[in-house]
């Protein structure tokens, strides 16, 4: 059996967001897990997004729409307790869902009637599943031994689980043969905040969690660039560490343009920042295969264009964000 392809280790994080530009519209999203009661307890996840204009001669945003929620999860994902800003009369319906396929099939049905409208609070718990998948990761930062402490696969039937899942997990990968303890034999980043020193502004507030936090944040800018909308998202999984920084092991960046009446993508190029293991910027390039889809279907066409090693979990929660980049842009005019 052949081994995958391997690139130099992604380990240059971006930085903080680019500046805004006049004339734009930008969404953050952040969601900020913490466990109260200690590793392999419940998860508190505390989420928020924020969509903004800046108008044509720049300087402070115009509030266009926020959302929030706090979630507590069990260790196996499942949804205990949910209360959302803006409230939903069906929000409870999600208590007992699990993160991942399930909730988002839930959410589809729950919140069928914000499906496609583009307001923020649907993308924010859209990334409820990936967020919490992640988001033990950052224990490794914090205590040797950590994965055997929760872990309820043993290593072999962890790699027959994981092999082809994704890009970075490809029959053969170096994924599959990670150190026991689960974390350390991960390539990550230390990294600065993604608020411009610049542009306080551009960000929704970013609250510190002292102790072992982790952090999903998200942001997409669009503006208009002659007869197309062009688009800059980027997404980074990190976290607190002992030395009282931040650790990243996801960061990726893309640059998008939309056909401004059929809303069809036709171009993108994705830049990976930090990533974990040597096999996982391949996902990069294949990225590429949804050129030519209306980004409105992108939260579906996504999952069936790239499925399993030709695709990668995080980037493609960064892709299927873009089902809203339509809806923004009609706010552009």
């Amino acid at each position: 059996m052949n081994a995958p392809p391997q690139f130099p280790l992604a380990c240059h994080p971006g930085g903080p967001v680019p500046l805004r530009r006049p004339g734009s519209i930008r969404r953050t999203t952040s969601i900020d897990t913490g466990w109260p009661q200690g590793l392999g307890q419940p998860m508190l996840m505390l989420g928020q997004a924020r969509d903004i204009w800046t108008g044509p001669e720049g300087g402070a945003p115009t509030l266009l729409a926020q959302a929030s929620f706090r979630i507590l999860a069990t260790a196996q994902r499942e949804i205990v307790e949910i209360a959302t800003d803006p409230p939903h009369p069906r929000m409870q319906d999600m208590v007992g869902v699990r993160a991942g396929g399930q909730s988002r099939i839930a959410l589809a049905d729950v919140l069928g009637d914000l499906k496609g409208s583009g307001v923020p609070l649907y993308q924010l718990l859209d990334d409820f599943a990936g967020a919490s998948l992640v988001a033990g990761w950052i224990w490794s930062q914090w205590e040797e031994g950590w994965l055997n402490r929760v872990r309820s696969q043993s290593p072999a039937e962890f790699r027959a689980r994981m092999t082809d899942i994704c890009t970075g997990f490809a029959a053969g990968s170096s994924a599959l043969a990670m150190s026991e303890d689960g974390g350390r034999a991960q390539s990550h980043a230390e990294v600065e905040s993604l608020v411009h020193p610049q542009d306080p502004e551009g960000w929704h507030r970013l609250d510190d969690h002292p102790g072992v936090s982790k952090r999903r944040a998200r942001w997409i800018d669009l503006w208009r660039e002659g007869d197309g909308i062009r688009v800059e998202a980027g997404f980074q999984d990190s976290g607190t560490n002992p030395k009282g920084g931040r650790t990243a092991i996801h960061e990726y960046r893309l640059i998008a343009h939309m056909d401004a009446v059929s809303h069809v993508l036709t171009d993108l190029d994705v830049t990976p920042h930090v990533l974990p293991f040597p096999e996982c910027p391949g996902a990069a390039g294949k990225a590429k295969a949804m050129a030519g889809q209306n980004l409105e279907s992108f939260r579906q066409a996504v999952l069936d264009t790239l499925p399993s090693t030709l695709g990668c979990t995080h980037l493609n929660d960064v892709l299927r964000g873009l089902a809203d980049v339509p809806a923004l842009a009609r706010l552009l005019r």
